[in-house]
């Protein structure tokens, strides 16, 4: 939704300053596990950095998945996992399930 007397190219570095610091709060919450952040939100880093790959290949830039991963997490994803992930209780997955038929 527009601003007013925001313009257009201010808006975008509002909206990148903000998803820089969405980034690093992510980064810095290494505590909170991306299935809590599906349960809750609706949506993980996985997603966030899908989407980054996706508005990336919309303007023709070329990057990966796991590049993507790395821009989100801050490391490459499998580091993070090793570092950070923890096995999902079945309270969780019980819960992602409900909120997620099928996927």
């Amino acid at each position: 939704m527009p601003v007013p007397g925001i313009d257009d190219a201010t808006r975008t570095e509002l909206e990148a300053a903000a998803f820089r610091r969405l980034v690093e709060h992510l980064r810095e919450r290494s505590d909170v596990q991306n299935i809590d952040l599906m349960n809750l939100a609706g949506f993980c880093r996985n997603c966030l950095s899908r989407w980054y790959r996706e508005a990336a290949e919309a303007r023709a830039v070329p990057l990966t998945d796991p590049e993507a991963r790395e821009i989100v997490y801050g490391m490459p994803y499998k580091e993070w996992q090793r570092l950070h992930q923890k096995e999902a209780t079945a309270e969780q997955k019980a819960a992602f399930a409900a909120a997620n038929p099928g996927h």
